[in-house]
């Protein structure tokens, strides 16, 4: 069967790793079924939505390779909507709300309620204190059609809440199973606010129905709900779609993870300078392993092997030295090609450094650093040239051997030819491998801690490898 899955966030800020997970698994079941994902905005809750906040959820899922078959998209440089069901930003959407809660008051399945908020706070107050589960009481559900209309007339604000039946709902989760809550527990939820606009469980149900979503992947937060929605479905006569609740991340000490312990927004971590697939492949893994026996998976794979039912009941707790790890993975496989792409325009030294650098960089943002950090010969202290128990005279020496060797030699083409060469003529000369390596590290690089001299030489070439060591000489020909 060809899936139609959704994302459907809130623009309330950047997006949280949580949710890019979420999309991914829904992007992930679409896509290895032929079907549709669909990106759709719920933005009913004006008050907590923020400016620029759907442009964020697109260009982040963007900029992840996330990108929508349907819904709100971004096409040459303006927001736009594509697909047939929409619109898709819930806003734009209250008179389809509006037509399906006054059906379900016709049929007798909600009615207005006229409490204030007042009113409201007393009854849950008294439940409290009589230890009972706090839920409304259902004063308005007998108001007599006259007083309805007394206080209609008298423009009292309202909203309208579903009349939950008696009986039992069971929620066929395909990560958790069956999970059957018994309707003494489900409150009258308000389906309609009293500014016109839609809850989440109304919306969310006319919405899945009319986009023809055939799974519904969300966090666990909104399974306690889910029973609401089912006798919504019932209530209006539709079948509802299958339902995955997925688990919470989690901080390492099993907390929910939050802003108040670290970075949580994918953007956030595009911006450090971690890879998109490596971002997605740590994400998509989080509570989740598509085979269990290795960590690294293309994207292609994560798309044919993904099995919503695999993924673990439990949270998951996230940990970054693992991203960091796997985006090192990531870094190292990068085509020379891809690196001129990442770091925009290189010269070929600093493009050459690239290669050679990203066997160590974490992110892009450090390979940059490392480029930064050799591509120009900065100031160092002339006594590092000399290796150990060796003296001033030998690393002078050794030095010049080097250049001898360098401009005897010629460019490196490549890392592995140039040192197995240069290793030989060290070994046919009786040098001690140290003593001559070492100053032609401190050299090239004036670090202690660098690349090789072998990948510095393929990195600088030849020319501006032997301009440096005779800088080098020179410093040693100087006080000591």
């Amino acid at each position: 069967m060809q899936e139609r899955t959704r994302f459907a966030p809130s623009p309330t800020g950047m997006l949280h790793i949580g949710g890019v997970r979420t999309a991914l698994y829904a992007y992930f079941l679409a896509k290895q079924t032929g079907g549709a994902f669909l990106l759709r905005i719920e933005d009913t809750d004006q008050a907590r939505s923020v400016e620029g906040g759907v442009e964020n959820i697109v260009d982040t899922l963007h900029a992840l390779g996330i990108d929508p078959d349907e819904g709100v998209v971004r096409q040459d440089g303006q927001l736009t909507e594509v697909g047939e069901f929409g619109p898709y930003r819930q806003s734009n959407r209250l008179d389809i709300y509006a037509k399906y809660a006054h059906q379900l008051i016709e049929q007798g399945d909600a009615y207005k309620c006229f409490c204030s908020r007042d009113r409201l706070d007393e009854v849950r107050k008294e439940q409290q204190k009589n230890k009972q589960q706090p839920k409304y009481d259902r004063h308005c559900l007998n108001l007599s059609d006259e007083e309805v209309e007394e206080k209609l007339k008298a423009n009292t604000p309202y909203v309208i809440r579903m009349k939950v039946p008696e009986g039992k709902s069971t929620v066929p989760d395909v990560i958790r199973g069956d999970v059957t809550f018994d309707h003494k527990e489900v409150d009258d939820q308000v389906i309609i606010k009293s500014d016109g606009f839609p809850t989440y469980h109304l919306a969310v149900v006319v919405d899945d129905h009319h986009m023809q979503i055939t799974t519904v992947i969300r966090g666990e937060e909104w399974l306690p709900s889910t029973p609401k929605h089912l006798i919504l479905y019932k209530m209006l006569g539709w079948d509802a779609p299958r339902f995955a609740h997925v688990p919470l991340l989690l901080n390492p000490d099993k907390s929910k993870l939050s802003k108040r312990q670290g970075d949580v927004a994918a953007e956030i971590y595009l911006e450090k300078g971690y890879l998109p697939d490596a971002l997605v492949n740590f994400i998509s893994t989080l509570g989740y392993n598509p085979t269990g026996d290795r960590e690294i998976y293309a994207r292609e794979e994560l798309v044919e092997l993904f099995d919503v039912s695999k993924v673990k009941k439990s949270g998951a707790v996230v940990n970054f030295e693992k991203l960091d790890w796997m985006n090192k993975q990531y870094m190292q496989e990068l085509t020379r090609e891809q690196l001129a792409t990442l770091l925009g325009d290189l010269t070929e030294v600093e493009l050459r450094l690239a290669e050679v650098e990203k066997m160590r960089a974490t992110t892009t943002h450090e390979l940059k650093e490392r480029i930064d950090q050799f591509k120009e010969l900065g100031e160092y202290d002339a006594t590092l040239l000399v290796w150990k128990k060796s003296d001033a005279t030998d690393a002078r020496e050794m030095l010049k051997a080097a250049a001898d060797y360098l401009e005897a030699h010629g460019n490196a083409d490549d890392v592995a030819t140039f040192e197995a060469s240069m290793k030989e003529w060290i070994q046919s000369q009786d040098i001690p491998t140290g003593n001559i390596l070492w100053p032609m590290r401190i050299a090239l690089s004036g670090n202690k801690v660098s690349p090789s001299p072998f990948e510095l030489v393929y990195a600088l070439g030849a020319e501006e490898a032997q301009r440096r060591i005779r800088l080098a000489i020179e410093r040693l020909e100087g006080p000591q």
